[in-house]
């Protein structure tokens, strides 16, 4: 889950099963009672039917986990962020931020690092998109160094500049669970 219209959706569709979510939060949902495999089959299939993916092993979890960790951070924090991004994670999910990245890049095939910054460049785009800051204020509220940083990130990723993009009349953004 990637955002707050997905916790909903995912929240309505397991009540509708019949079950009763005690905490829902980006990635995870807590039941009151154990599912058996059977009821966890059938969540599973109802919520392929929404474009969601019933996580039931360690690894997948922790794949999860770090993208939740990462789309909050890029997405719901502003410049909130001291610690550098491996120590955030590795705190959060209590592992070796090295075993962490390993099984990250091995599963999804792109480091953490990259992925980070995917995401950021997608915050980027919708920040120019809405047109409401300025580069500099974006770069301040995404924890960039500076502004040329920022704009050689962005058309490194992109390949075009930030003020190119913001002039495109069909803006070419990606939903964040495609990212």
């Amino acid at each position: 889950m990637v955002c707050n219209r997905c916790i909903m959706v995912v929240g309505s569709e397991i009540e509708k099963l019949g079950f009763h979510p005690q905490n829902i939060k980006l990635g995870e949902v807590e039941l009151d009672t154990s599912p058996s495999n059977i009821d966890k089959e059938r969540i599973g299939a109802h919520l392929k039917n929404f474009g969601f993916e019933l996580i039931d092993d360690k690894k997948s979890r922790i794949i999860e986990q770090v993208k939740s960790i990462i789309i909050e951070l890029v997405h719901y924090q502003d410049n909130d962020r001291k610690d550098n991004l491996s120590e955030i994670i590795s705190s959060r999910i209590h592992h070796d931020y090295n075993y962490i990245s390993n099984l990250f890049s091995e599963v999804e095939g792109v480091t953490i690092e990259k992925y980070f910054i995917a995401q950021k460049i997608e915050r980027v785009k919708e920040l120019l998109v809405y047109d409401e800051l300025s580069l500099s204020e974006i770069a301040y509220k995404l924890n960039y160094s500076s502004v040329s940083y920022l704009s050689n990130q962005f058309k490194k990723v992109t390949g075009l500049t930030p003020s190119h993009f913001k002039n495109l009349k069909n803006i070419i953004r990606k939903p964040l669970d495609q990212v």
